[in-house]
C-alpha cells in the first residue's frame, strides 16, 4: 500500500486561475493541468530566485519531492508554450500557509501558521482558551471551484 501524499505548504492562493493562447478558438484548445503545488515550485523557484533547499523548507518537503513537482511544472509550461495549449491552474494536495479560525465561544478570530497545523499543536481560542473554534471559509479561487486543506482533483 502506497504511502498517503503529504501535504504541500502555498502561501497563497492565485488570483488568476487560466490562461490561453490569443487567436486560438476555445473550441480548438487543449489544455494542461498546473497544480498548485506546482504553481507554488515555479514561484519561489523561478519567481523568487531561491534555492531548491530553501524553496522545499518553505513548501515542508524533501528536496527531491521538490525537484520531481518543479521539473512537472516545467515540462507542463514548456508543453504549454510550445504547443499552443491553455494552461488551467487547479487542484492538488495542498494547504494554505497561514489560516484563520473563529472561535465560538466569543467570534475572536485569528491566523494559525501551517507550520503549527503540521505539529499539530492543540487548536484552542486564545483568548478565552475555548476548544469550540472553526476554520473561517477560504477566500474564492476562481469560479465555483473547491479549494482548501485537503483538495484533491480539478473541479467539483
Amino acid at each position: 500500500m502506497a504511502r498517503p501524499t503529504k501535504l504541500r505548504c502555498v502561501a497563497q492562493l492565485p488570483s488568476i486561475d487560466s490562461f490561453r493562447p490569443v487567436g486560438i478558438p476555445v473550441s480548438a484548445l487543449q489544455g494542461v493541468r498546473l497544480s498548485l503545488e506546482e504553481l507554488e515550485s515555479i514561484r519561489l523557484k523561478d519567481l523568487e530566485g531561491l534555492e531548491q533547499e530553501a524553496c522545499a523548507q518553505r513548501m515542508w518537503i524533501s528536496r527531491p519531492t521538490f525537484h520531481r513537482i518543479l521539473e512537472s511544472a516545467r515540462q507542463k509550461l514548456a508543453d504549454a508554450l510550445i504547443n499552443g495549449k491553455a494552461i488551467q491552474i487547479e487542484g492538488g494536495n495542498f494547504e494554505l500557509a497561514q489560516r484563520r479560525f473563529r472561535c465560538g465561544n466569543d467570534g475572536h478570530e485569528w491566523n494559525v501558521s501551517f507550520e503549527a497545523r503540521a505539529q499539530r499543536l492543540p487548536l484552542s481560542c486564545p483568548v478565552c482558551f475555548s476548544g469550540d473554534i472553526q476554520p473561517t471559509p477560504l477566500p474564492p479561487f476562481g469560479l465555483g471551484r473547491r479549494c482548501g486543506r485537503r483538495f484533491r482533483g480539478g473541479r467539483s
